[in-house]
C-alpha cells in the first residue's frame, strides 16, 4: 500500500485460501456477509481443516498455537453478490474451490458473497495473542486484539495482473490457454525473488493479453551523434559536417567504403559517394554567416562527371546538404542538373525515422522520390516522404491494435481477414482501405522477420487466420 495504514480487523479464513491469496493463485475469498469495498483487513487462518469450504488442492493443516501470524493484509476492492446456480461451474474452475460445496453454500444461505481482495505481504510477521477462528467464524471479519500499524507492504499481484484476474472472476470467464494461465501465476510468484523469471512473466502476460505493452529495445545510442546533425551543420565546421553526413547516409542503408568518415575528402569535387544500393554523389556544406552557396553545384557537376564518367553521373542521385542559400545562379545549375539540396534538419529527420524505426525508410522509394521534380531545393518533397513513411507506421501499429483489441472483445483465439477489415473500415470512415491492402499488410506483419502477428494460413488468402503478438515497437 502506497500510505501507512492501521489494521485493527482480522478477516479469518482457512490456511489453504490464505496460502492461494498470498501466492497470488486467488484473489477473492466467500465471505460470510457483503463486505464493503475499502475495508481493510489482517489475513489469518484457523488451525485445522474444519472449513466450510474445501479447495480442490491438498489441505495445509497448521499447529493449534495462541499466537498468531499474520503475515499480509487485505483491501477488499469489491464484493459479488451471487444468487444463481449457473456461475458456479466456472467459478470452481477459477478458484479451486469444490462445486460441491459451492452449491451447498448457496443452497444454505441464499447467495454467495464474494470479496475481492487486493493481498499486499508484510516485510515480516507480526506475532499477536489470540486464538485461531472457529469454523463458524472462517470469512468473517473480527476485531483484533491490537492495532496494527503498517508501513511497509509489497503487493501480491501488480496493477494489471489483479485486474485482469477480477475481470475473469466478474464474467466467470475461463482462460483460452489454461495451462499456460496457470504456468503465468507460478511464474509470477518467482520473479519476485528470481530476477531472471521476470522477462518469462512479461512473455506470458503479453501472450495471455494483460501484459504491459512490449517495451521499447533501449534507444539507439546512435541518436545522440544524430540529434548533432542539424547543429552542426549550422555551424562552420565542414569537416565535421562531412562526417556526419556519412555516418547518417550509412545509417539509412547506403553502403560502400567511400561513405567512410574519413574515406573522401573534397578536393575531387565531391563529398561522398556510394554505389549500394544505387548510384548516389553530393556535396555538403556547413554554414557560412558571411557567404551563400555560389560554386557547389558547379563543383559537384565537373567532379561527379569526371570521376564517374558522364552515363554513370547522369545515372546518379545527386544530393547537396547545406544550410546555407543558393544563389541564383548556383540554384539554376541544381535544378538543370537534377540536383536534390536539403537543409541538415530534413537529413536529420531521416535518419531519425530511420534510427528510431529500424527498415522504415526505402531507400528504392526515397530514389523515387529523389527522381522526381522539383530539383534544386528539395526539402518540401522529402519531408513528404517523411511523412508518408510515419503515416505507414501508424496504420500498421493501428491494425496491430486492433486485431488484440478484437481478440480480447470477443474471446476468441484467430481473427479473419474480412472481420478485421470490416471492423477497420468502421472505425476509420475516413480513411479507407481496400480488403486486399489489408490482407497484404497483415501479411507483412505476420513474417517472422517483423513477428507483430501470428498467421494460420488458410486454402486462400481470403482464409487466412491471425493472431496478435506483440505491439509495434522501434
Amino acid at each position: 500500500m502506497n500510505q501507512p495504514v492501521l489494521i485493527s480487523t482480522a478477516l479469518g479464513l482457512s490456511p489453504s485460501d490464505v496460502e492461494a491469496l498470498i501466492q497470488g493463485t486467488i484473489m477473492a475469498v466467500v465471505a460470510e456477509n457483503f463486505l464493503d469495498p475499502g475495508q481493510e483487513f489482517a489475513l489469518y487462518s484457523q488451525s485445522d481443516s474444519g472449513s466450510q469450504l474445501l479447495r480442490d488442492s491438498p489441505n495445509h493443516p497448521t499447529e493449534v498455537s495462541e499466537t498468531l501470524k499474520i503475515v499480509a493484509i487485505a483491501r477488499c476492492e469489491g464484493c459479488q453478490t451471487l444468487t444463481e446456480q449457473n456461475c458456479l461451474p466456472n467459478l470452481s474452475r477459477l478458484t479451486g474451490w469444490n462445486r460441491e460445496d459451492l452449491q451447498q453454500i448457496l443452497q444454505d444461505q441464499g447467495a454467495i458473497f464474494l470479496a475481492h481482495l487486493r493481498v499486499y505481504r508484510l516485510p515480516g510477521a507480526i506475532a499477536l495473542t489470540g486464538h485461531p477462528p472457529t469454523p463458524n467464524a472462517i470469512g468473517t471479519p473480527i476485531s483484533l486484539p491490537v492495532t496494527i500499524p503498517v508501513t511497509d507492504s509489497v503487493p501480491v499481484l501488480s496493477d494489471r495482473s489483479f485486474a485482469y484476474r477480477r475481470s475473469q472472476l466478474e464474467e466467470f470467464l475461463i482462460p483460452l490457454h489454461p495451462e499456460l494461465d496457470a504456468l503465468q501465476r507460478a511464474i509470477a510468484q518467482l520473479a519476485h525473488s528470481q530476477p531472471t523469471a521476470q522477462n518469462l512473466d512479461d512473455d506470458l502476460q503479453q501472450f495471455l493479453g494483460f501484459g504491459d505493452s512490449v517495451p521499447f529495445p533501449s534507444e539507439d545510442p546512435d541518436l545522440t551523434w544524430i540529434s548533432t546533425i542539424a547543429s552542426v551543420g549550422n555551424s562552420q565546421d565542414d569537416q565535421g559536417f562531412a562526417k556526419l553526413v556519412r555516418e547518417g547516409l550509412l545509417k539509412l542503408g547506403f553502403s560502400g567504403p567511400e561513405l567512410l568518415p574519413d574515406s573522401l575528402s573534397a578536393g575531387e569535387g565531391f563529398d561522398f559517394y556510394c554505389e549500394t544500393p544505387y548510384l548516389m554523389v553530393g556535396q555538403c556544406k556547413a554554414k557560412n554567416p558571411k557567404t551563400a552557396i555560389a560554386d557547389n553545384p558547379a563543383q559537384l557537376l565537373t567532379g561527379a562527371a569526371n570521376h564517374l564518367g558522364t552515363e554513370r553521373y547522369e545515372r546518379a542521385i545527386k544530393w547537396i546538404i547545406a544550410a546555407e542559400e543558393l544563389t541564383v545562379d548556383a540554384l539554376n545549375v541544381a535544378i538543370e542538373n537534377q540536383m536534390n539540396v536539403i537543409r541538415p534538419e530534413t537529413l536529420q529527420s531521416l535518419v531519425n525515422l530511420q534510427a528510431k524505426y529500424k527498415g522504415s525508410v526505402d531507400l528504392l522509394k526515397l530514389k523515387q522520390c529523389l527522381r522526381q521534380d522539383p530539383y534544386g531545393w528539395a526539402d518540401d518533397k522529402v519531408n513528404s516522404y517523411i511523412d508518408k513513411v510515419k503515416e505507414s507506421i501508424e496504420l500498421r501499429s493501428g491494425i496491430i491494435k486492433l486485431v488484440k483489441r478484437h481478440l480480447e472483445n470477443s474471446r476468441l483465439e484467430l481473427a479473419g481477414v474480412e472481420a478485421l477489415h470490416a471492423l477497420y473500415v468502421s472505425s476509420h470512415p475516413h480513411h479507407f482501405i481496400p480488403l486486399k491492402e489489408m490482407h497484404e499488410i497483415l501479411i507483412e506483419l505476420s513474417s517472422p522477420l517483423t513477428g507483430y502477428l501470428g498467421r494460420i494460413k488458410g486454402s486462400d488468402w481470403h482464409s487466412d487466420r491471425f493472431y496478435y503478438l506483440r505491439d509495434l515497437s522501434r
